[in-house]
């Protein structure tokens, strides 16, 4: 491979081979973060299943990604980049393969689990395989490859997905992973070079084991007590008490080992620590009303899950015209104008969703999902970005590791309470638990309507909760030396 030292004058052919076999894991990856939301009510219909439970199908994954994300760097030190790239493309694979062929919504949540432990190194080791073959000196260039799925993956996932669900079958949606993953595996053996693995550091076992079943506890105890509507349900009390303590004694462990799985002292000032919270209470927001919406459009609406998948490219619109000028805004004039600009759109989108019902103007609608769009693009990297400009060069790495955790277990908390706290309202406002199984009569619109605006508003608080945690972004701009080359780098 290219030296990080001597880059390349131009993407020359060998490197967008590479590209190319990046690209491939890529998509498989993104991809299944947005195409199974459009699902979800065929899930819960086929499987007989409830709202409560059958939100775990997306969840649970979104857990295993972030249980797996810190594991990146030790792992790549251990076994090798193109050797660790093409196992998790194969544990990705075999993960889909188990979720396509499942026979319980039990067996689907533990099947996307270990699809998720998977997919969740694809991204990560193939930014640092493309980082290694350009050099330092390339960054910039390999984004704007690896930046086209990240852009379209929120387009074209839903529609994707709808098709599949709708003309096929929901397993589709799983199954659709073959071909790309085995096409982006034989790329791999042959264009991907062998490198002897290199370990230098232990992995942090007490860290791992304090970290991953509390959060998984956590949230578990969270969704229970929503879904309970208050604390008395004793699981639920119990599993959150006890995930609470775990994630603390984790923090006290990382506060006092050098080499900890996560380094907390990393964002113990005020800057950072705003970023982070930013992060996290915004990834707990917009990752529950991507779930959220298109149920709105299959329930209320009646569209198929295609037509669902149709309603949501304005989001992604959105978010696509936001991303460069958010990246160049932010260069300019710093990080907290750009993030508070987003967070308006966001608010704005949310403002008309909490009034939202049956028969509300499709263009109202798809004005609010855009909205939505331009405000994720101006919040989630600025966010990022006004974490890592106050990091030293060798501390960007494992910071930018800790950001991706935080944000996808801000996803996943964010999706088990919004979708819990919608199907209780569904159960309350129409005395029927099971209403998202079979059509909607015009008579329980309104009160469905009711339940859909009554969700909207909870998420509308989480992001005020953003809101006030960017109030102590930095505002100025931040770092340029070529520790920001690094953060390209999503995780080591």
């Amino acid at each position: 491979m290219t030296s990080p030292a001597d880059p390349p004058a131009v993407l020359n052919r060998d490197i967008l081979r590479i590209a190319s076999v990046v690209v491939l894991g890529s998509i498989m990856s993104i991809l299944d973060t947005t195409i199974v939301n459009v699902a979800i009510r065929a899930l819960s219909r086929d499987f007989n299943a409830s709202l409560e439970t059958t939100q775990w199908v997306a969840t649970g994954y979104m857990l295993a990604l972030a249980a797996i994300i810190p594991l990146t760097g030790w792992a790549v030190d251990r076994f090798g980049t193109r050797r660790l790239y093409m196992l998790s493309i194969l544990l990705f694979l075999v993960g889909s393969t188990l979720s396509g062929a499942a026979w319980s919504i039990g067996s689907l949540i533990l099947f996307r689990i270990l699809q998720g432990l998977g997919g969740g190194m694809i991204m990560p080791v193939g930014m640092i395989i493309l980082t290694h073959a350009a050099g330092r000196g390339g960054n910039g260039r390999i984004m704007s490859l690896i930046g086209v799925p990240m852009l379209l993956g929120p387009i074209a996932g839903p529609i994707l997905g709808g098709w599949l669900v709708d003309d096929f079958s929901w397993r589709w949606i799983f199954f659709i992973n073959l071909p790309i993953g085995a096409l982006a595996l034989i790329a791999a053996h042959h264009y991907l070079a062998r490198e002897a693995p290199r370990p230098h550091h232990r992995l942090d076992w007490l860290g791992l084991l304090l970290l991953s079943p509390g959060l998984a506890l956590l949230v578990f105890g969270l969704a229970e007590i929503a879904a309970a509507a208050g604390f008395g349900n004793v699981g639920g009390d119990v599993c959150l008490l006890a995930g609470a303590a775990l994630i603390a004694a984790f923090t006290l462990h990382s506060a006092l080992t050098p080499g900890a799985l996560i380094d907390v002292r990393l964002f113990a000032r005020c800057g950072p620590a705003a970023g982070v919270m930013t992060s996290f209470f915004f990834a707990s927001g917009f990752f529950g009303i991507a779930l959220l919406i298109p149920l709105y459009f299959q329930i209320l609406r009646g569209d198929p899950a295609f037509g669902a998948g149709l309603h949501l490219a304005p989001q992604g619109l959105g978010a696509m015209c936001a991303m460069p000028l958010a990246g160049w805004l932010t260069d300019r004039i710093g990080p907290r104008r750009v993030v508070l600009g987003g967070l308006a759109f966001v608010i704005a989108g949310l403002l008309a969703l909490c009034f939202i019902a049956a028969d509300t103007p499709l263009i109202r609608v798809e004005a609010a999902l855009f909205f939505n769009g331009l405000g994720m693009g101006c919040v989630m990297m600025p966010s990022m970005s006004a974490v890592l400009g106050h990091m030293e060069h060798h501390q960007i790495a494992r910071a930018t590791s800790a950001l991706n955790v935080i944000q996808r277990v801000g996803g996943s908390i964010g999706t088990a309470l919004l979708t819990v706290i919608l199907a209780q309202g569904i159960a309350r406002y129409t005395g029927d638990a099971h209403a998202l199984h079979h059509a909607v009569p015009a008579a329980l619109r309104p009160a469905m309507s009711n339940a859909f605006a009554h969700t909207f508003r909870y998420a509308l608080g989480i992001i005020l909760l953003a809101l006030l945690a960017a109030l102590g972004l930095p505002d100025t701009r931040p770092a340029t030396d070529a520790a920001k080359d690094d953060a390209v780098v999503e995780v080591l």
